[in-house]
């Protein structure tokens, strides 16, 4: 008898990738397709739902199941969002995607919508006020700047959703993306809000409703012949990829907390009822019956590689050490991260970074250093507003290429909470993997399939330095706003 195996797959805003494993979660195979994003104007950013989300599954499906030594017995898929893909009613795309927070357009159409519903009923009903990370804004915008193709939208489609619609032909979408889509979802209730998306965007049909492990539906013939896949085969109905990333390392129980480091740093707890917090985002955990209270920077990494870039193309191992042979608080610097405007806990895309207390003193491992403490400022912000509705995380995982030893160690002492980092970071696409199998009836919810590496422990003494410094960081933004949104204008 073949051996049963699990198919996982990822599109992330650089890349996707596709893990497959057996059902104790050992790693069979793996395949990344590198891609970019298109950026036609400043503050527009999208991809092409062909040739990043579709082309590039059937590439990595076709990869991976050539060389499987069994039968994949189930399929999911997560990807970037909150997204708004508009298509028509047989799901043809009709433009590109729209990008969740990182695209900024929908400036005024937040304003218009959140004068004409109310902030406060907004966040009573979805647990989040209107910004650059919500669907209905984005959808607004279509309506009003691109009138020919929100004539021809039925229906709106994520990169998960998508895909599961081509492997199975069901229009779907799982509860934690709806939780996203504000201001459409009601997050007490758990359900879509029909009455209000027909008053405000007549025409639209809403997706039908399932939690990411549940089956969506299976594979076609038509489906099976572009990926390789058996005809028959399970597919989930998947979910954004930074909730399969937690999924990936077990941050799915009450008290864990999951730290993201990418090209931006994306950080959420999982907790026993919503939150509604006009600084913080509410949503639904992975699974039935947990909720979440999340936050995202709109940069940090991006940081990183903008400054390498600028000193040259600097190799990081010559950063990394002229960065740990300098001081906490790196001489006297604070920097603000905002490089691209700032997600939460700001909402303000006017924001940009400074950096305050340059001398000639200062050199570029000071530089690095202040880039990455910034983060650790950033994190203990999410954290401070967090803790003023929750207990204390219980557990803090770190994962994504950014999590290094400096840079977790520095966040781990301005946070005073120590980090835990898996033996080794599969990402988004192995959290898939998980959730095919329980889909399947492969995998057990009570056991993850994480190694854990030695955690990272704060500092006490480097811990106490940082104190200062983090009150001048959250002094800084409220002295230079009015200037820097000047000079945004």
């Amino acid at each position: 008898m073949a051996a049963e195996l699990l198919l996982g797959v990822d599109v992330g805003t650089a890349s996707s990738k596709g893990v497959l494993t057996d059902p104790a979660g050992r790693l069979l195979a793996t395949a990344t397709r590198p891609h970019g994003v298109s950026r036609p104007r400043p503050g527009w950013v999208e991809h092409d739902p062909e040739a990043v989300w579709w082309d590039e599954f059937v590439s990595i499906a076709r990869e991976l199941t050539a060389a499987a030594p069994g039968r994949v017995a189930a399929v999911a898929v997560s990807g970037i969002g909150p997204c708004v893909l508009p298509t028509t009613a047989d799901d043809r795309p009709l433009r590109d995607a729209i990008l969740y927070g990182v695209d900024t357009r929908a400036t005024e159409e937040i304003a218009e919508l959140t004068e004409r519903l109310g902030r406060d009923a907004i966040v009573r009903r979805g647990g989040n006020q209107l910004t650059s990370q919500a669907i209905g804004p984005k959808l607004r915008w279509l309506q009003r700047h691109e009138p020919e193709v929100w004539a021809r939208t039925r229906r709106f489609h994520m990169a998960s959703s998508l895909l599961v619609r081509r492997l199975t032909g069901e229009y779907v979408l799982d509860h934690h993306s709806a939780s996203q889509s504000d201001p459409l979802y009601d997050l007490t209730a758990q359900a879509w809000l029909p009455e209000l998306a027909g008053d405000l965007f007549p025409g639209l049909e809403l997706p039908r409703l399932l939690w990411p492990s549940e089956v969506a539906g299976t594979v076609t013939a038509a489906a099976a012949e572009a990926t390789g896949l058996a005809e028959g085969t399970p597919v989930t109905a998947g979910t954004i990829d930074a909730w399969a990333e937690a999924v990936s390392v077990g941050a799915t129980r009450p008290g864990d907390l999951m730290l993201m480091y990418g090209t931006t740093m994306f950080l959420t707890q999982v907790v026993e009822r919503p939150l509604f917090h006009p600084a913080l985002w509410s949503t639904n955990g992975v699974f039935a019956g947990t909720y979440c209270a999340a936050g995202g920077m709109a940069t940090s990494g991006a940081v990183v590689e903008w400054l390498r870039t600028l000193t040259g193309g600097a190799d990081y191992d010559a950063l990394t050490a002229e960065a740990r042979a300098t001081p906490p608080g790196s001489d006297g610097l604070v920097l603000l991260p905002y490089f691209a405007g700032e997600r939460t806990p700001l909402f303000d895309e006017r924001a940009r970074g400074v950096l305050a207390g340059l001398t000639l003193h200062h050199h570029r491992g000071h530089l690095y250093r202040a880039v990455l403490e910034a983060t650790g400022y950033a994190v203990r912000h999410h954290l401070d507003l967090m803790a003023s509705s929750f207990p204390p995380p219980r557990r803090v995982v770190a994962v994504g290429g950014g999590a290094r030893p400096l840079w977790t160690q520095i966040v781990t002492d301005i946070t005073g909470h120590a980090q835990h980092l898996p033996r080794e970071t599969i990402g988004a696409a192995y959290g898939d993997a998980y959730l095919a199998g329980l889909a399947a009836g492969l995998t057990d919810r009570d056991r993850d399939w994480v190694e854990w590496a030695d955690p990272v422990r704060p500092d006490s003494a480097r811990h106490t330095s940082y104190q200062r410094f983090y009150e001048l960081y959250r002094d800084l933004y409220p002295a230079t706003r009015e200037i820097v949104h000047k000079l945004a204008a």
